[in-house]
């Protein structure tokens, strides 16, 4: 079995923005050689998260808002030992996790239909991130 480690860069304003990174992990698979496998998705970093989900306007205005319901903006014990004011953002990213796991056959991702691979971007300034992507396969 091989192990390829590749990157993407992204430059996000953080948030709650919703960015689709599934051509690039699926570029990425492609020039990796392997057929058959595994990829994960990781964001190294304690304020994003990674998921999969319908990548349609309404579902993206409908997460940071869901967020906003359930983890909103404002003082958490976090912002107490830091002052950076982004307690909320540590939560969201939590609740979400920093990674995902993804079969691929014949050299392509396994997705639904309506799936597509997201990363969210939940600080409250902008960032310059970097996931990680691990494919393990043959």
């Amino acid at each position: 079995m091989a192990v390829v480690t590749g990157y993407i860069e992204l430059k996000t304003r953080g948030e709650c923005q919703v960015v689709d990174v599934t051509a690039e992990v699926s570029n990425k698979l492609k020039s990796s050689g392997l057929k058959a496998g595994i990829v994960t998705v990781f964001c190294p970093g304690a304020t994003g998260g990674v998921s999969t989900v319908e990548y349609e306007p309404g579902l993206i205005k409908d997460i940071p808002e869901f967020f906003d319901r359930i983890i909103p903006k404002g003082r958490y014990h976090h912002d107490d030992t830091w002052h950076d004011g982004n307690g909320h953002s540590h939560l969201r990213a939590t609740l979400l996790g920093p990674s995902l796991t993804v079969p691929f056959a014949d050299a392509r991702l396994i997705l639904g239909t309506w799936q597509q691979i997201i990363f969210c971007d939940f600080d409250n300034k902008p960032h310059h991130r970097k996931l990680v992507l691990q494919f393990m396969g043959e």
